[in-house]
């Protein structure tokens, strides 16, 4: 059963739009599937290094590769309450049609509920294809990797996709892998729930109301049922359009399932659900004025993990190796850790990275207008990455520079070089690594 998206594209051709953001979303209806976003390949061009400056490491947090919807309750509930409505004779033709794939899903996808997609490893292997293309200097064959994974089997199965990879692209490289509960601490340390409910403060609840005033699920549930009354006393409207919106944003990590869920919106109602999506995920893992931003506290051990790590490499590469050393100690060139959203959001919040319109580590209290300055698509699609590489110059005396890239993506930091003591400050992208060490220690 193919499904295209013909008629909701032409629905957002015709939905006036007021501002360059909103433009650019219509363009793509994927990129408001919010975290399910499928990560896109970059076509971004990069800043030239300083001359004489070459990479020397890498440090690296992604988050795991496209998955199932889970959990696998949401499946069954959509189905079993599409069944039951067809068994009473409640459906509309596009119910049916809702119902027969809902069916589908609740067979094929519930079963695999969170576990990785082949989009998922496909999407980590075209990740370390660009990172040995780009920053060859890393990878050479005396090259020894780090990489570390969080106890969830997505991550751990997208660890292994990119060292595979990585290993046919350069098979001489030496490579650590682990993956252990002692790992969370810094790859994913806190409790999601907890902090979901320590960010629903009543100053949050008011926001939020005023955000889903503007989602209406009654459209909709007119066009899958056909008896208003039987939904009033039968169906949860909300829950059930939310539970289409999620399980539908998640196809699009799955191109073997053959449909979507797109014949069900317009793009009022898309866009309206995703602007409260989107300020959700700034209010729990975001720097939101009307929440405690204890999500924050999920990536500090992480940037300290990250500050940690670059001292050692740059302590021991400056180091003259012990020639009289039994087995010489091994120079760690990358470091990959591979975790999750509920860290890379707050990582990069903490980091306040800024690219064009986007800053992600911005205070606002302009729930409405969010979208314009923070988007959840561009911090955290599946497997979101933030990249850190290192440079130095053979020159004496020369600085070790860093660049910081989201997404594969040269960002712009909050870390300046005072020009009056130091000569020649890089420009932007590359920071002095004393300046980016300093600012970032006191996070």
């Amino acid at each position: 059963m193919k499904k295209t998206a013909f008629l909701l594209f032409l629905a957002v051709a015709c939905f006036a739009q007021n501002d360059s953001i909103k433009t650019e979303i219509t363009q793509d209806f994927r990129k408001m599937g919010s975290n399910y976003y499928a990560y896109p390949t970059p076509t971004a061009k990069y800043t030239k290094a300083p001359a004489g400056y070459k990479p020397f490491y890498l440090s690296h947090y992604g988050r795991h590769g496209s998955r199932f919807h889970q959990p696998a309750d949401h499946y069954h509930a959509l189905y079993n309450t599409l069944a039951k409505a067809d068994s009473l004779g409640k459906l509309t033709e596009l119910g049916k049609s809702l119902l027969e794939r809902a069916k589908y899903l609740d067979e094929y996808a519930a079963p695999r509920a969170g576990d990785l997609t082949q989009l998922g490893v496909a999407q980590h292997q075209g990740i370390v294809k660009r990172m040995v293309k780009n920053f060859p200097e890393v990878f050479k064959n005396d090259a020894y990797v780090e990489a570390y994974a969080s106890t969830s089997v997505r991550c751990v199965v997208s660890m292994a996709a990119f060292l595979e990879e990585l290993h046919a692209q350069k098979p001489k490289v030496e490579i650590h892998q682990e993956s252990g509960k002692y790992l969370m601490s810094f790859i994913s340390p806190l409790d999601f729930g907890k902090i979901i409910g320590d960010s629903n403060t009543p100053a949050w609840q008011k926001e939020n109301e005023k955000l889903y005033s503007h989602v209406n699920p009654t459209r909709m549930m007119r066009a899958i049922f056909n008896n208003s009354s039987y939904v009033k006393k039968n169906v949860d409207a909300g829950d059930l359009f939310s539970k289409i919106y999620e399980i539908g944003n998640s196809l699009q990590g799955s191109p073997e399932i053959e449909f979507s869920f797109d014949d069900l919106w317009t793009a009022e109602d898309y866009t309206a659900r995703w602007h409260a999506q989107n300020a959700w995920w700034y209010s729990v893992l975001g720097n939101n004025p009307f929440a405690k931003k204890q999500g924050l506290d999920n990536a500090r051990p992480l940037l300290k993990n990250v500050l940690d790590e670059a001292d050692k490499v740059i302590a021991a590469d400056t180091t003259k190796a012990d020639k009289t050393a039994a087995k010489p100690a091994k120079k760690t060139t990358a470091t990959l850790r591979f975790g999750h959203d509920t860290v890379i959001f707050p990582f990069a919040v903490l980091l306040q990275l800024e690219n064009g319109s986007m800053n992600t580590g911005i205070e606002t209290a302009d729930m409405e207008n969010l979208h314009n300055v923070w988007r959840d698509y561009e911090i955290s699609p599946m497997a979101a990455n933030v990249q850190f590489i290192f440079y130095k110059s053979a020159k004496k005396g020369s600085p070790i520079l860093v660049k910081v890239m989201l997404n594969e993506i040269e960002q712009k930091l909050p870390v300046t070089c005072d020009t009056a003591t130091v000569k020649n400050c890089p420009s932007a992208p590359y920071y002095r690594w004393e300046d980016v060490r300093a600012f970032y220690r006191k996070n």
